[in-house]
């Protein structure tokens, strides 16, 4: 696998690829045809040179991700409503802050006071602080599979799961030398280790360990410090992923095996039309041809000879 420097992920009826600054958003219309949006778009890591500094960019790069997603995830939702010519009213800037805002907040709340709140039960039983935060780790992990394994049952979440499939055997398939097809692309895996799930499931498992540190016997005090260290969790787990994504080493492969697992519940195996909506999007904005030719040179010239137009 050769590092590709895309990116993506499922939306409504769709998929959203990103490569660099621009991005393309793919989604099957009602009446089978593809609508496809393309732009470009500027995070603060794009706009800021301290953004881009280790340790510090998985932050802003997490918010980044979470603007562009509710973006192509509303235009996705307009698609599927057939107004995605602009006739449906659209969300404002600040309504569209607001909901993700609501969305951190939600998180934070569920997976990470929810979870110390429930470990100070045990409180009178467990005297060790770290084993204490060990007790609040394992909640709050259990907590997190509950939930991704409750909305897999959803029939339309099921649907996005099965794009999110589709999102990861195209990268994949560029990844390891392939021409993007629809043949190539449904033998290509579906899990993929720079993936969102792994991301999450890594922030789970490094809190763990940094709170097994952070002794405060104030509920309210510790309540506070698990939400002054979330930027913190969130940069090295960034870190991980993004050495994760760019190395093939067996520690590091051994390390992404958990959240190459857990994408057994948040990935599906899509179907021929899904995977073709993925093609859209990569072709928007990926020239995969010429990064074959680049990283494959032994291979790409029989490959794209044979197996794509």
């Amino acid at each position: 696998m050769k590092y590709s420097g895309i990116g993506g992920q499922a939306v409504l009826e769709g998929v959203m690829m990103k490569n660099g600054t621009r991005y393309a958003v793919a989604c099957r219309r009602e009446d089978g045809t593809i609508a496809l949006k393309d732009g470009v778009f500027e995070g603060f890591s794009d706009q800021h040179a301290w953004a881009r500094w280790p340790f510090v960019r998985g932050v802003f790069a997490f918010i980044d991700s979470l603007r562009l997603g509710m973006s192509t995830l509303t235009w996705s939702a307009d698609v599927e409503e057939g107004t995605e010519e602009g006739e449906a009213k659209k969300e404002s800037g600040l309504v569209m802050t607001l909901t993700i805002a609501l969305a951190v907040v939600l998180a934070v709340g569920l997976f990470m006071l929810l979870p110390v709140w429930l470990a100070s039960l045990f409180s009178g039983l467990i005297t060790s602080p770290t084993l204490l935060a060990l007790v609040e780790g394992l909640i709050r992990l259990l907590i997190f599979l509950a939930y991704v394994r409750g909305i897999a049952f959803m029939k339309d979440i099921e649907r996005v799961f099965m794009y999110h499939g589709a999102e990861h055997k195209c990268i994949n398939c560029v990844e390891h030398g392939l021409p993007l097809t629809v043949e190539n692309v449904r033998v290509s895996s579906r899990r993929h280790k720079r993936c969102g799930t792994s991301f999450l499931l890594i922030i789970m498992v490094i809190s763990i360990l940094v709170f097994a540190f952070v002794h405060v016997e104030s509920l309210p005090l510790r309540l506070l410090s698990r939400v002054l260290l979330v930027p913190v969790i969130a940069g090295l787990s960034y870190e991980f992923l993004r050495l994760a994504g760019r190395t093939d080493g067996a520690l590091i492969n051994a390390l992404s095996k958990p959240g190459l697992w857990l994408q057994a519940l948040t990935t599906r195996e899509p179907d021929d039309a899904m995977i073709e909506v993925g093609i859209a999007s990569v072709d928007a904005v990926f020239d995969w041809r010429t990064y074959l030719s680049e990283n494959f040179p032994e291979t790409a010239a029989e490959n794209l000879a044979t197996g794509a137009e």
